[in-house]
């Protein structure tokens, strides 16, 4: 059935629940399949500068594509709200630095944990479902640790860019159209972003 996700049963069950609960805040009925994950991880350097940041991981199925695309557990840090989808990263990654916090308040959630190089901030954050001020603050706070070489690689349901174009002019960004990936169970699109 989600030959494409192959999500395990307590991945299912927990984010399921969640849904259920808030779906505006979960963003989706399923975990990322495979298809979507990879090709988010495909857009990270896993050589480059600085640490990939992570946010909005829910139950790791992007965290996991990052590691199998080569991005080391030192230089890998999962920021993460939800606090049952932080004790299941935990035990899934012992070796992952996981935060739980919102990504709106991000550098400084960051900052207590020595981070200051960023080099670039993969987010499953439901971008549609959040207000344009709450859109705005995580933005604001990813490029106020990217700097003008990082990268945000965010994916979507919709066609479109999550981020509209006002809201891109008014902080300096241009975005391109990464991937489709039409198997995906809704399918998506991988965009990124990156300052002027």
């Amino acid at each position: 059935m989600f030959r494409n996700h192959a999500v395990s049963r307590e991945d299912l069950s927990l984010f399921l629940r969640y849904w259920i609960r808030a779906p505006l805040r979960t963003g989706a009925v399923l975990p990322s399949g495979l298809g979507l994950a990879r090709a988010m991880a495909q857009q990270v350097n896993s050589d480059g500068e600085g640490v990939v940041v992570e946010i909005g991981a829910g139950t790791g199925a992007v965290t996991q594509a990052l590691l199998e695309s080569g991005v080391p557990p030192d230089r890998l840090v999962v920021v993460e709200r939800n606090p049952a989808f932080c004790r299941r990263l935990r035990v899934k990654f012992e070796d992952l630095q996981v935060v739980r916090g919102d990504a709106r308040y991000l550098q400084s959630l960051l900052a207590r944990r020595g981070v200051s190089c960023v080099g670039t901030v993969v987010s499953s954050l439901p971008l549609l479902s959040l207000s344009v001020a709450a859109q705005q603050a995580v933005l604001r706070e990813s490029f106020s640790m990217l700097g003008s070489a990082g990268s945000y690689v965010q994916f979507t349901y919709g066609l479109l860019s999550p981020v509209d174009r006002s809201l891109r002019r008014s902080l300096g960004l241009r975005a391109y159209l990464a991937d489709r990936i039409w198997r995906n169970l809704p399918p998506a699109s991988v965009w990124c972003y990156e300052a002027l």
